[in-house]
């Protein structure tokens, strides 16, 4: 009978590696992929608990504490996350004949590189680091954030804060990312209260006593409409003229409201003022009522590095 040959030594020795480090590598990422798994579902949790006491209490706006433990839930788990894998890879490159300690010299100066190389990356982790422990916004705000470079801002509802981006959803169902580190300005408009404001335009000429009084009757009416009263403060309040043309003059109306809220009042309070307008037979200038919105009490917060 024929002698049977030899195992091939190089076939043994890979053998044992997988048996030893080709395992443990295995082991490493099944285990980093667990844990990332895990943190997602106990992040999940949370925050799905936090909606949910939103949903069962009587508040029509989220408090400030609520939207920040939603943001700052989701900032620590984007840092776990990258902690779970920087550590598995470690231990992957450990299994791999790298030495660990080897790399740390040389990982310093490609960080330092890095460093001066990624300066908006740095930028962005700073400003978004602020963000958060300032409490400039949160999770369900509803914000306009200046950017650098461009010269419209970004208007939505915060749907995620990260220490890196922040993630808006438009009223047209966009969604808009921004980097933190371009964000010059940001603008609340949901903190604390919001108020709506609506511009009347009237011909000249018209009796500004009426007109007034009208207005008072209508945000009275308004104040103690079941149907708008949960979002408003108090009463509106009529400011009287804001300014007169050669053919028209603008009275305001403005109304303290909850805060994100001041849209719809918006919309209700020109609603009535056209059709009370429109049965008393006082005329409006041609021109549309214009309705600008000017935030709560702290509005504008500069943000940065």
């Amino acid at each position: 009978m024929p002698p049977t040959p030899a195992p091939v030594a190089g076939f043994d020795q890979l053998v044992r590696w997988l048996s030893l480090h080709g395992l443990s590598i295995v082991l490493w990422v099944t285990g980093a992929l667990i844990t990332a798994r895990f943190v997602q579902w106990a992040i999940g949790r949370i925050t799905r608990r936090i909606d949910d006491a939103f949903e069962e209490s009587d508040a029509l706006v989220r408090t400030e504490s609520a939207k920040h433990r939603h943001s700052v839930a989701q900032v620590i788990a984007w840092i776990l996350y990258s902690v779970i894998y920087i550590v598995a890879a470690f231990g992957v490159l450990r299994n791999l004949g790298m030495p660990v300690a080897g790399i740390v010299a040389p990982a310093t100066i490609i960080g330092a590189a890095l460093g001066f190389g990624a300066q908006r990356i740095v930028q962005d982790l700073l400003t978004g680091f602020f963000i958060i422990t300032e409490k400039q916004y949160g999770f369900g705000d509803l914000v306009s954030l200046g950017v650098s470079g461009s010269s419209a801002p970004a208007e939505g509802t915060v749907e995620d804060v990260t220490l890196r981006i922040t993630q808006l959803r438009s009223t047209d169902g966009e969604l808009i990312t921004v980097p933190n580190g371009q964000i010059i300005k940001a603008v609340n408009l949901s903190r604390d209260w919001a108020r709506a404001v609506v511009d009347i335009p009237v011909p000249v000429g018209v009796d500004m006593a009426q007109v007034h009084s009208f207005l008072e009757r209508v945000g009275h009416e308004a104040f103690h409409d079941p149907s708008i009263r949960p979002l408003l403060l108090d009463e509106p309040t009529v400011y009287g003229l804001t300014s007169i043309g050669i053919e028209t003059m603008t009275v305001r109306v403005v109304a303290r409201t909850l805060p994100g809220k001041q849209f719809e009042v918006d919309r209700d309070l020109r609603f009535r003022i056209a059709h009370a307008f429109g049965q008393a037979g006082i005329q409006l200038s041609p021109s549309t009522i214009a309705h600008p919105v000017a935030p709560g009490r702290p509005a504008e917060q500069r943000t940065g590095a």
